[in-house]
């Protein structure tokens, strides 16, 4: 039988047994399941957090696979959210976790309440739903996007998304590896908020390779609803 102390022993020794208990507790959305919730789940799903649902009504596709690590040639054609769940549910014999093989609007119309949402979907009218969604329901949700060598974060729990410019965008391509950065920052923040730790929130963080090849991370305080 496992037990939890050995399976999260590396977390309890970063933040002792009674955060790692709060974690239990917990309920979390990831709304997507492609490269930003692939990596979010995997992060998350492991982490000790009580329940954590994927919501996508997508299915894999083999231009997909490369950047989205949850996936294999074999899932090809399969429905996003359940190959994650699938996943999570033979990595972690301690999660709760549902596969809501459904689009935001039908997600809305559930009955459910989380204590958090994390946004890994890939449109600004999406996000502006969520916002709105979230704001509706009085809990906090966590941006990120990827595009290229350039990423965002924010955790948004009274400003205002409307700042951004929502009118049709063609998306550059991206790497792995930025997807996997910007889903790790945007695990961390969730982690540390729900184990009580302080986090800036409000605040967007943009991260970005400026021609000569360095990181540079900006900071912008989001205007208050």
């Amino acid at each position: 039988m496992i037990k939890k102390e050995d399976y999260f022993n590396r977390q309890i020794q970063l933040w002792g047994e009674e955060k790692q208990t709060l974690l239990e507790n917990k309920k979390i959305a990831i709304i997507g399941s492609g490269g930003l919730g692939c990596s979010l789940a995997m992060a998350l799903g492991t982490s000790g957090i009580g329940q954590v649902d994927m919501v996508d009504f997508d299915t894999v596709g083999l231009h997909n696979i490369h950047r989205q690590i949850a996936f294999t040639l074999q899932d090809e054609g399969e429905l996003k959210a359940e190959v994650v769940v699938k996943l999570l549910k033979e990595k972690s014999p301690f999660l709760k976790t549902h596969a809501l093989s459904m689009d935001f609007e039908a997600f809305t119309q559930l009955d459910e309440r989380y204590d958090l949402i994390l946004d890994a979907t890939d449109n600004l009218p999406v996000r502006e739903a969520i916002d709105s969604y979230a704001k509706s329901k009085n809990i906090p949700w966590i941006y990120g996007s990827v595009e290229e060598f350039n990423g965002q974060v924010c955790f948004f729990e009274k400003s205002s998304f409307q700042v951004f410019n929502s009118s049709n965008h063609q998306v550059g391509g991206n790497i792995a590896s930025m997807v996997m950065h910007i889903a790790s920052l945007q695990a961390t923040l969730a982690l540390r908020y729900l184990t009580g730790l302080e986090i800036q929130k409000e605040r967007l963080y943009y991260l970005y390779f400026n021609k000569e090849g360095e990181l540079i991370t900006q900071k912008f305080n989001m205007p208050k609803t």
